[in-house]
C-alpha cells in the first residue's frame, strides 16, 4: 500500500545538506527528512557493493517512514547504488515509490555551460572510478572532452572541519592543477561531490574569472521540481505542512553542531541506527 510522507534526502554525511538548502529554498511547503550516513562516511573510497547495501538500508528506512520519494544527494551513492535499488529492489520494497540521484539532472545540462567543449570533474574516487558522469554526460553531449579527477582527501577535510586550513588549500591546488594539466581548454568544472561547494571560495581563488565552477543544488532543485510537475501520483503523496527533520547514524550532538555549515542555518539532529532501526 502507497503511503504520504516527506520527501527524503540522503547523504553519507553532511554533503547532500548542501542540495537539501537549494531544495527547500526552490520548494519549501513540503515536507522533508534528512539522513547522513556520518558513522560509516565517506563512501568515496568504499566498494560497490559496500556502498549500494548502505544506501539499500537507507532508503529502506525511508520507506518505513513513509517517505513517498527519497532523493541521493550523494553522487558516490547515486553512481555506485542507484541503478541496483531502482531495477533489483525497487519493486520489492516499496513498487509505488521512486528514488532519484543527482548525476542525471546535472549531465542533462552541464553542455549549457561550456564553450569549448571541455570539461573537469572533480569527485571522489569512487564517483570517477563508475565512470557513472563519463556514461550519461556522453549520451546527451557526446561531442564534449570530458575529464575527471579524484580528489580523496576532500572530504575528510570537510567532515572534519578541516577545508579552510594549509592542508586543505594545498590539497585543493594539487587536484586542479592535475585536472588542468590535462586538458587546457577546460572551462567548466562541475563539483560532482555534494560536500565541495564548501570549498568554493578556495577552488574559485585558484581558477579565476576564466573557469566556471559549478555546485549542483540549484541544478538539483530545478530538476526535483520539474519531476513533480510531471508525476502527480509521487507529487500528490508528498506532504505539505513545511517541516524538516534531521537523523545522523552518529552523534546527534556533533551533527548538530556541525551542519548549519553546509545547511546554512541551524539544525537539530536525532541519532538513528539503521540496523536496529529505531530513532532515539
Amino acid at each position: 500500500m502507497s503511503s504520504n510522507g516527506p520527501i527524503g534526502i540522503f547523504d553519507s554525511g553532511y554533503g547532500g545538506l548542501t542540495v537539501m538548502k537549494e531544495i527547500v529554498r526552490k520548494l519549501p511547503h513540503y515536507d522533508y527528512v534528512y539522513l547522513g550516513d556520518n558513522s560509516r562516511a565517506p563512501y568515496g573510497n568504499r566498494s560497490f557493493e559496500t556502498v549500494y547495501q548502505y544506501t539499500l538500508e537507507a532508503v529502506t528506512w525511508f520507506f518505513e517512514m513513509g517517505c513517498p520519494l527519497v532523493i541521493l544527494a550523494c553522487n558516490t551513492a547515486s553512481a555506485k547504488a542507484l541503478r541496483t535499488i531502482q531495477q533489483n529492489d525497487l519493486a520489492r520494497i516499496g513498487p509505488a515509490n521512486r528514488v532519484l540521484g543527482v548525476i542525471r539532472p546535472t549531465t542533462e545540462i552541464i553542455g549549457r555551460f561550456t564553450k569549448t567543449g571541455s570539461v573537469g570533474i572533480l569527485a571522489t574516487a569512487g564517483t570517477v572510478q563508475s565512470d557513472s558522469y563519463l556514461i550519461e554526460i556522453s549520451k546527451f553531449y557526446p561531442e564534449l572532452k570530458v575529464t575527471q579527477e579524484a580528489c580523496p582527501m576532500w572530504v575528510p577535510l570537510i567532515e572534519n572541519n578541516e577545508y579552510q586550513t594549509p592542508a586543505a588549500d594545498y590539497f585543493i591546488t594539487k587536484h586542479l592543477d592535475q585536472l588542468l594539466a590535462i586538458d587546457k581548454k577546460i572551462d567548466t568544472i562541475l563539483l560532482a561531490c555534494t560536500h565541495y561547494p564548501l570549498l568554493m571560495d578556495q577552488i574559485k581563488k585558484h581558477t579565476g574569472d576564466q573557469i566556471r565552477v559549478i555546485a549542483q543544488g540549484d541544478i538539483v532543485a530545478e530538476s526535483l521540481a520539474q519531476y513533480l510537475n510531471h508525476h502527480p501520483e509521487i507529487e500528490s503523496r508528498c506532504t505539505r505542512l513545511g517541516s524538516r527533520r534531521f537523523f545522523t547514524t552518529d552523534s546527534a550532538i556533533d551533527f548538530t553542531n556541525h551542519a548549519g555549515s553546509f545547511y546554512g542555518e541551524p539544525v537539530q539532529a536525532h541519532h538513528l541506527s539503521l540496523v536496529e532501526k529505531s530513532v532515539g
